[in-house]
């Protein structure tokens, strides 16, 4: 039968959120022959409704509704109502994504065996490895036409790669290219080349980045087994009085409460909308959330060690030519305490275009020193640090006294630094400053992180019931029926952009998922 769906067939899978997880697993399943409703809070954006304009299309893509903060991260007093540049749209973050794709290294999937015990952290190793992700990583690359792979070249290096390559090389950096990118350097999947316009996380106005929303989701539609439906914002998942779950709750368009039955539910809406669905769908038998008997739901946040460094020549760089990530080092991604810390970083090429600049360089910021810094925007090359921060309990999303335009409790994000992410941090500052100081800066400026962007945790795999919430395949503990799909889903967040390996987690689960329905244990 093809969609659309009647909200009383209990034979669907329905999956809320589209993004790299959820819009992945769908078109997948959709493939497969499962039929899927796709429940999805914001509209529908394509390329040609993408803005070139910073703010403009921050206020069309981003997710605006209300959020609260705590703890002592910098984006809580900057940012307090946005600790995360999220998206709210078909395709859900995939659309402001860079492109960076890479590989988790073998060791970052074993890291409390790999770094022991580290205290005030709670590190566990995942209950899978490299060489069972491989097979799904060689998938997740040819699907998004990851550049450097399956022969496919890379894409050209900017004036801001340039600048950097230059300068990692004087300091005897190895590994320096222009980046793992699931972005087209030729034409590839019906899709055209980069056309090196540098408003990447506006949406690619060329189609030449992957995106779910243009990619995998139509492609899913297109098979009669997928319906998505726009502006519908979950309220909570339902259950039955055996445990599992039956359904969920959701706001239409016009704001109206609907049901829609399911046999399988898998939330995808991030490392805080999927614990918030969950701690606010509590019944008489999940007091604490459903899924919630280890008390992990929404622990254990991960944002990334990040961070950026920018610095001022004596001639123009114009940073904001070409891709907005251009390139990367990853020489200091490797496990090497003697630097004082466990895990690694990467140091990408990063540009913001001048508004962003202003509003993220130094928040709160005026006077002569940051005007002659803006002043000097055109001379400016930048970068930006992704390292491995460590999971701690205490770093996690509750529900808040706030409540969102439905009366639905938001997430209020606690979070503070490890001593680890601060080390990690102050030495990827010093190294990024030591590239740029090799080409002669005039000035290098530390910056502190932007709101996050790798949102990861909250719902996090573990072998044992009792140390997270979902099991290997992503599926509740708890629940038999329930699935966690996207980030919130890592049990450490390593040291690379996280996307890939949520892409390849889906296409590994959207085949358990149809292997578990055909067999009849679903």
């Amino acid at each position: 039968m093809a969609a659309p769906f009647d909200r009383n067939d209990d034979s669907v899978v329905v999956i809320i959120g589209t993004g790299a997880g959820g819009g992945v697993l769908a078109n997948e399943l959709a493939q497969k022959g499962v039929s899927v409703v796709a429940l999805e809070a914001g509209g529908r954006y394509l390329p040609e409704d993408y803005i070139n304009d910073e703010w403009e299309s921050f206020g069309q893509l981003a997710w605006l509704d209300p959020r609260t903060t705590s703890g002592d991260w910098r984006v809580a007093k900057d940012f307090s109502g946005l600790p995360a540049w999220i998206v709210k749209a078909v395709g859900g973050t995939t659309t402001h994504w860079a492109g960076a794709s890479i590989r988790f290294q073998p060791h970052e999937w074993k890291a409390l065996s790999t770094y022991g015990a580290v205290e005030g952290a709670n590190l566990l190793d995942w209950p899978i490895d490299a060489d069972e992700m491989a097979p799904w990583y060689d998938l997740a690359e040819k699907k998004l036409g990851v550049t450097l792979t399956n022969n496919l070249p890379g894409l050209p290096g900017n004036n801001n790669y340039k600048v950097f390559e230059a300068g990692a090389k004087k300091l005897g950096y190895t590994e320096v290219h222009t980046g793992r990118m699931a972005i087209n350097a030729v034409d590839n999947d019906d899709r055209m080349a980069c056309q090196q316009t540098g408003f990447c996380f506006q949406g690619c106005k060329w189609g030449a980045k992957w995106s779910a929303a243009y990619t995998d989701i139509p492609r899913g539609e297109a098979t009669g087994n997928l319906e998505v439906r726009e502006r519908a914002h979950v309220a909570r998942i339902l259950h039955d009085d055996s445990g599992r779950v039956t359904g969920v709750e959701y706001f239409d368009a016009d704001g109206a409460l609907q049901m829609q039955r399911a046999k399988v539910v898998c939330v995808a809406g991030n490392s805080f909308e999927s614990p918030r669905l969950l701690l606010n769908s509590a019944s008489s038998m999940f007091p604490d959330g459903l899924a919630n008997s280890s008390g992990q739901v929404g622990r254990n946040y991960m944002r990334h060690t990040t961070g950026s460094v920018y610095a001022t020549f004596e001639k123009p760089v114009r940073m904001w030519r070409g891709t907005t990530m251009a390139g990367i080092v990853q020489d200091e991604a490797r496990h090497d305490p003697s630097r004082g810390f466990v895990g690694g970083y990467e140091l990408e090429t990063l540009s913001l275009g001048l508004p962003f600049m202003a509003a993220f360089l130094d928040p709160g910021a005026w006077g002569r020193e940051f005007t002659t810094a803006l002043d000097s925007y055109e001379n400016m090359a930048g970068m930006w640090i992704v390292g491995e921060d460590m999971p701690q309990e205490s770093n996690r999303v509750t529900l808040s006294d706030t409540e969102d335009q439905f009366g639905l409790k938001v997430v209020n994000v606690n979070f503070s630094d490890h001593a680890n992410d601060i080390a990690m941090r102050n030495h990827a500052y010093k190294q990024g400053a030591a590239i740029y100081d090799a080409m002669g800066a005039t000035r290098t400026m530390p910056t502190p992180p932007y709101p996050s962007t790798h949102n990861l945790g909250t719902n996090r795999m573990s072998e044992r019931p009792e140390d997270g919430v979902v099991d290997r395949n992503g599926r509740a503990h708890d629940v038999p029926n329930l699935f966690v799909s996207d980030g919130s889903q890592f049990t450490t967040g390593a040291a690379e952009n996280p996307t890939l390996t949520i892409v390849a987690l889906a296409i590994r689960q959207a085949d358990h998922i149809a292997g578990e329905l055909s067999r009849g244990n679903l």
